[in-house]
């Protein structure tokens, strides 16, 4: 009973400590400029979708024998190009997360030590050699730290929550602009993948099957309330003026308290991506001689290039990231999960209903968010 309690709660922090990262720091940004109902009406909405989209997952591990990673399901279900397509997807996930990470990072950092952000760049540049150095090292046992990277995390935005209810205006609350209506859908939908962790939760589990539709549900509610309370103070205290990385918008000893969890959520991220992008151009595609390039070079050049030319911000980033990634691959899901449903190997613990009319709703839904973002 204690291992099955223990593999529970193991599994949960995993699919939350994989949709918590720093997208969490862009939230309020978008929802002050839309107006903080409406944000929130996409939080949950998206919410609902993405705990759908993670059942669906687990249901397509549940039905198959072996267990692969997306691109494997996607191949198994629907063909090569599909795997062609979700591995794009993933890839332009990560490395729009680690751009964004290092623009943030940039800002963070430079505000911690100048008060300012004058010194962005060359921050971002820093941080980028630490973590490139920090990569090439043996630091594969720091995964075993996402637990108490998450319990921090948790901890840090239910303080966070405490310190500024008292001064939240309700003003800032309840104002809208319907022009930036769409405005939260890319970011909304990048802080709430978790697409990658769902296979990985089948192994935790081991033998208790049956528990997974529980882990999943759970570990998709958390992270949507942890951001829904964590942006309801940072609007409600400072309405329109939040910067687009949220925990630089406060002064004094808060503020730099706050910074330094942005920097840490932020470094999190871009070491756990890192490994495993690079894990993946190792194991997965035998490019162990190149995956300093593929994990380190391309993101500075990226991000050498979006600074030169003044082409995107923290969270303008992050929301192409989103509705690319999650777009993408949300619509191949619901493909496979139809697909196994009907030729799937074994049996299922349990089975989410979908038909044609919710694949094409859903579908329709991610390709507007797509077209919105982008042009």
């Amino acid at each position: 009973m204690e291992t099955k309690r223990r593999n529970f709660f193991s599994a949960v922090f995993t699919l939350v400590g994989t949709i918590i990262g720093a997208g969490v720091l862009g939230l309020p940004y978008v929802f002050a400029q839309s107006g903080f109902l409406i944000g929130a009406f996409w939080l949950i909405f998206l919410g609902v979708v993405m705990t759908f989209l993670n059942l669906w997952i687990g249901e397509i591990t549940l039905r198959t024998k072996q267990i692969h990673q997306l691109t494997g399901y996607a191949e198994k279900y629907l063909g090569k190009t599909a795997r062609n397509i979700m591995l794009i997807a993933i890839i332009i996930g990560v490395y729009s997360a680690l751009l964004a990470y290092l623009i943030g990072e940039g800002q963070s950092l430079s505000r911690l030590f100048f008060g300012n952000t004058g010194y962005a760049f060359l921050f971002g540049l820093v941080f980028w050699g630490v973590m490139a150095i920090l990569l090439q090292g043996g630091l594969s046992r720091l995964k075993s730290l996402e637990f108490w990277s998450v319990i921090f995390i948790l901890a840090a935005l239910f303080f966070s929550f405490l310190f500024l209810l008292p001064d939240v205006n309700k003003e800032n609350l309840v104002q809208t602009n319907f022009t930036n209506v769409f405005l939260p859908f890319g970011i909304v939908l990048f802080a709430l993948l978790g697409f990658n962790s769902v296979p990985e939760l089948t192994r935790e589990i081991g033998k208790n099957r049956k528990m997974l539709k529980k882990v999943i549900i759970i570990g998709s509610l958390i992270p949507i309330v942890s951001y829904l309370m964590f942006s309801f103070v940072i609007v409600g205290v400072l309405g329109g003026s939040v910067s687009e990385v949220s925990t630089i918008s406060f002064s004094g000893l808060f503020g730099k308290l706050l910074i330094l969890f942005g920097i840490f959520t932020m470094m999190t991220s871009f070491f756990v991506l890192s490994f495993a992008l690079r894990d993946s151009f190792i194991f997965d595609f035998n490019k162990k001689k190149f995956s300093f390039l593929y994990v380190s070079i391309v993101p500075l050049l990226l991000y050498l290039f979006v600074s030169f030319f003044d082409l995107a911000g923290f969270v303008r980033i992050l929301g192409l990231g989103g509705v690319i990634s999650g777009g993408l691959t949300g619509i191949l899901i619901l493909l496979m999960v139809r697909k196994a449903q009907i030729k799937g190997d074994v049996k299922p613990e349990y089975s989410i209903p979908i038909n044609w009319f919710i694949i094409a709703i859903l579908t329709l839904i991610f390709v507007v968010g797509i077209f919105l973002e982008v042009f």
